[in-house]
């Protein structure tokens, strides 16, 4: 059974704050990719550049920001177009993470176990056993999310046996709002 949320519309509803403010948990991956005004930094223990298949792998406890989010996985491989000797300004054309990922922003969170960002189709994908969403108290849980880093609509589906799972705290979605 395949289950999917509209970032626009349920996630939008659960990720809802007070006026046109508002921000859906899709928002948590625009830092990467989608801005490419700030810089992506990059730390890990070891470092593996390929230039022949134009990519390097980070191992390590990889942390990786962008603008106000953060990316963390043991193990990132960044593809890249141009060769390495081209020197630090490489167009950054796909990231893959693998091994506990986790991404925030603001009071935004994700977890999974694998994520592949494609900078060229801004399309971010997050897998796993569970894929959990967090905005504050609320939470979304799937196996497959997909995100249009560009338009911000993100589909998360549900493992084949089950079902996506959303947990809205009452009083997060009444913040704000007059009272009766």
């Amino acid at each position: 059974m395949r289950a999917a949320l509209r970032a626009l519309g349920v996630i939008g509803l659960i990720a809802a704050a007070p006026a046109a403010s508002a921000q859906t948990f899709s928002d948590a991956f625009a830092g990467f990719g989608s801005n490419d005004r700030e810089p992506i930094q990059i730390e890990a223990k070891e470092l593996k550049v390929q230039d022949k298949s134009q990519s390097a792998v980070f191992s390590g406890d990889v942390v990786v920001t962008q603008g106000e989010a953060t990316l963390k996985t043991q193990r990132l491989i960044v593809h890249y177009d141009g060769s390495a000797a081209g020197g630090v300004n490489q167009r950054i054309s796909r990231l893959e993470a693998s091994g506990r990922v986790y991404i925030a922003s603001k009071d935004q969170t994700a977890t999974g176990e694998n994520a592949t960002f494609d900078m060229n189709r801004q399309l971010m994908v997050m897998t796993g056993k569970e894929v959990v969403l967090s905005q504050g108290p609320n939470v979304v849980v799937g196996n497959r999310l997909t995100v249009n880093l560009k338009t911000g609509q993100a589909d998360l589906e549900a493992p084949k046996s089950g079902r996506v799972k959303v947990l809205i705290q009452p009083k997060s979605l009444n913040e704000g709002a007059p009272r009766n």
